[in-house]
């Protein structure tokens, strides 16, 4: 066994575990599991905690190293974890030096004391971002992930993630070109473009380039590029190019995932989002004229401090009035040294209640969608030998298919949660 990499959390993280496996595995390190954590909740942060917990019970003589957002914001925590033998920080773990410093550590014996396991620095002086040309992505995967940007400038009263990726940073126009090209004439059919904060792509590059005219480019010098996506975005920063695209340009699938978080304008406003529920609505309007096929989900907080019962009625509300087909539903989490942590707090029962009924409405949202393309004909990309996904990122039952290829089906049916079809 060379190197395992244990995933929690983003997308983004899910591309970033693929450069740590590779960069671990050219340092030379052996008989390690590298964590790559999340600290978008106190669920998420346990989780890590747990699985290091067990694996260092099943499997004793593994070395494991912590990285990630959480490790990032609370590394000594996972130092003064006896099962840990490094902890990296969150820019680090992108860089072969900080793998290559790892082997050294381990070879001279050292990680014993908890200082010791530490190498983590201060990830809001990163100001520049290299990427990271994955030719490690075997030939023929359906889907892969392009990190376009990292880090945050925003400060939303719930959030602790800017303090474990920092700044917003950008991957020039040009190597983001190059490296979509060199995936497509591997035979990868989609690629996402990935970013913490990917509307605000850009901003920090010379000319301050938007994701539109990142998106705009890609499609022009990429022919051969068949599926184009766009993973999370803040509708608020969507810039003219994006939406023209959009409209325009049919290799981009049509499905668009908002960061949304609430339907109430107070809960927004204490939130420190910056749109308010008619922008949402607005928003998705928008979209359905330029491209009425069209399918948008919306990350929903169920919970966050002073929501009342009839505030989280507007956030169910919003499911309906901005046609939602996929929620993601975060029950509120408490982050120490984020504002909300400080406001008034509702209580934990009531927040799991929330986010269930929640939950609810989002299962319907999704049947009501399944329901309406009963007797179209998509364009499936197949994922594996079970499921493969519509344009408008629907899943579909399938069998007997080769993973990587795109094959155009009729829609016969649903089973509540998939699509079927022949």
């Amino acid at each position: 066994m060379s190197v395992d990499v244990l995933t929690f959390g983003c997308r983004l993280n899910a591309f970033e575990s693929e450069v740590i496996a590779r960069e671990a595995e050219r340092a030379g390190l052996s008989d390690t599991v590298v964590i790559n954590s999340c600290a978008v909740t106190n669920e998420a942060v346990a989780q890590a905690r747990q699985s290091i917990r067990r694996l260092k019970r099943q499997r004793p003589d593994v070395r494991i190293v912590v990285t990630g957002c959480a490790a990032q914001t609370q590394p000594e925590m996972f130092a003064e974890m006896t099962e840990v033998d490094r902890v990296v920080g969150n820019d680090d773990k992108m860089r072969g030096e900080a793998w290559r410093d790892a082997r050294a550590a381990f070879d001279a014996g050292f990680g014993v004391e908890t200082s010791e396991k530490i190498a983590v620095a201060d990830i809001m002086a990163v100001r520049e971002m290299a990427p990271h040309l994955l030719d490690g992505f075997k030939a023929g995967l359906p889907r892969v992930f392009v990190q376009v940007q990292n880090g945050c400038d925003h400060r939303c009263t719930f959030c602790i993630i800017p303090y474990g990726r920092g700044n917003s940073r950008s991957v020039p126009m040009g190597a983001v070109v190059e490296q979509v090209r060199a995936l497509a004439e591997r035979g990868h059919a989609e690629i996402v473009l990935t970013g913490v904060d990917l509307t605000s792509y850009g901003a920090d590059l010379p000319g301050t380039p938007k994701l539109g005219q990142l998106t705009r480019q890609i499609l022009r010098h990429v022919p051969e590029l068949k599926r184009l996506r766009i993973s999370s975005i803040d509708s608020i920063e969507a810039d003219r190019d994006l939406l023209d695209v959009i409209a325009d340009d049919e290799r981009l699938m049509p499905h668009l995932h908002l960061s949304l978080q609430s339907g109430d304008d107070m809960i927004l406003k204490r939130m420190k989002r910056r749109h308010s529920r008619q922008d949402a609505i607005e928003f998705c309007a928008q979209v359905r004229r330029l491209r009425p096929d069209i399918t948008l989900g919306a990350d929903i907080i169920a919970g966050f401090p002073t929501e009342t019962e009839e505030m989280f009625a507007r956030s169910q509300g919003l499911v309906d009035e901005c046609d939602l087909t996929f929620l993601h539903v975060f029950p509120y989490s408490k982050r120490p040294g984020t504002p909300a942590a400080r406001m008034p707090q509702v209580a934990g029962g009531e927040i799991k209640e929330r986010a269930k009924r929640l939950r609810a409405v989002g299962e319907a949202a999704l049947r009501k969608r399944l329901a309406a393309e009963v007797g179209a004909t998509r364009e499936v990309l197949i994922e594996g030998d079970k499921q493969g996904r519509t344009e408008h990122f629907l899943p579909v039952a399938i069998s007997g298919e080769t993973p990587g290829a795109v094959r155009r089906l009729a829609i016969t049916g649903h089973d509540g949660s998939r699509l079927t079809g022949g």
